[in-house]
């Protein structure tokens, strides 16, 4: 499979009005072993679909007779600072959606302001991305059955200069993608996992009756995870660690009784176990939960979201209800196969946006001002 490389002027980015409309402009861009990997969900998609019907349900009180003249988004996240509440979520394979990939789209988080985390499931090595990037990159994680290769992996990550380590619990094994599987998803002809290619496990073949990600991950990753390895993990690195996969306020807690320096209420985009709660739904048990804790020098656990977020007002809603900010993973996908760096930087944009007239319209000036009582359940 050769990937289709779309030419798009800078005019029809600029008239995607939103991410929907990036999707569609993917959709027409992308093979469809790619699009269907990018977009699917599990079994009947039924949590991928929640996560967005949820923050439709959630409704907004807002303010007037505020002061809205000018507006500021900025924030931090682990001390760093960003432009929006808006981080570029893990995905896998960018260079599934265009050539450069990875390198594009850390280029595309600097430039607006935000954070990019690179997958370990990149088609571009750590070291490359982050040379590219002209912002903060952080590194997600999964925890190979090979604790040398994943011991090795993380002194790289940290060689590299990333600033964060966010390690990925919910998939012990990978939830069944059925689009996938009706695809034999794999990767196409050049690309490989390229921070595992080293340690001989950079191939993702074509496997018969199944999703060739779904045997990876069996084979190579470790589905014997418990509490005692997120210690270990943190143990092996001088990076905070963040836990992504948590949906529930007890393991939230036991995340950061373990070490972690914050969580990402996440249940995989809707991609592991379906029926799972929504994210928005799970958000503010997870964050009652931490409300007694610190880490590091008596700071509070970072917490962020990701699932389902598609305009201004999810940002809202998830900052007011508790969240630092969101990652975002598929319209970053949508805006790279549309028009790679700019394409992505076009999705943010369109978020950004969507955030800062929400923001004036609810009365809340700045970020300290997206408060609980914006939101009506």
């Amino acid at each position: 499979m050769e990937s289709k490389e779309a030419v798009v002027s800078v005019d029809d980015l600029e008239r995607a009005l939103n991410i929907a409309d990036l999707e569609a402009l993917a959709a027409e861009a992308l093979p469809r072993l790619a699009y269907d990997y990018y977009r699917s969900g599990s079994h009947d998609e039924l949590t991928l679909r929640e996560n967005a019907a949820a923050f439709g349900r959630l409704k907004l009180r807002y303010r007037v007779m505020v002061d809205v003249s000018r507006r500021d988004l900025s924030t931090r996240a682990l001390g760093a600072a960003i432009a929006a509440p808006l981080i570029v979520a893990p995905t896998a394979f960018h260079r599934m959606a265009c050539p450069e990939g990875e390198l594009a789209t850390a280029r595309a988080a600097g430039a607006e302001g935000s954070i990019m985390i690179l997958s370990t499931l990149s088609n571009t090595a750590v070291e490359a991305v982050v040379e590219a990037a002209t912002g903060p990159v952080w590194f997600q994680l999964y925890i190979y059955r090979d604790r040398a290769a994943t011991r090795a992996l993380v002194q790289r990550a940290e060689a590299a200069g990333v600033e964060a380590l966010v390690l990925t619990v919910d998939a012990p094994l990978l939830g069944t993608r059925e689009r996938d599987v009706r695809n034999r998803f794999h990767l196409p002809e050049g690309l490989r996992v390229e921070n595992m290619t080293a340690a001989g496990m950079g191939r993702l073949e074509e496997r018969a009756g199944e999703s060739g990600l779904a045997a990876y991950v069996a084979e190579l990753l470790d589905p014997a995870l418990t509490w005692a390895d997120l210690e270990w993990l943190a143990s092996i690195s001088r990076l905070p660690v963040i836990v992504k996969g948590i949906v529930r306020g007890d393991d939230a807690a036991r995340a950061v009784d373990h070490g972690a320096a914050g969580v990402v209420v996440s249940n995989h985009g809707g991609r592991q176990l379906d029926t799972s709660v929504a994210t928005i739904d799970a958000l503010p048990e997870v964050v009652e939960a931490l409300s007694d804790r610190v880490v590091g020098a008596g700071q509070r656990p970072l917490i962020l979201l990701d699932g389902g977020v598609r305009r201004g007002t999810d940002v809202l809603k998830a900052v007011a209800l508790g969240a630092s900010a969101v990652l975002v993973g598929r319209p970053v996908l949508w805006g790279l196969a549309v028009a790679g760096e700019q394409g992505a930087r076009r999705a943010l944009q369109i978020l950004r946006g969507e955030l800062d007239l929400a923001m004036a319209l609810a009365g809340a000036p700045r970020v300290e001002d997206i408060t609980a009582d914006l939101v009506v359940r």
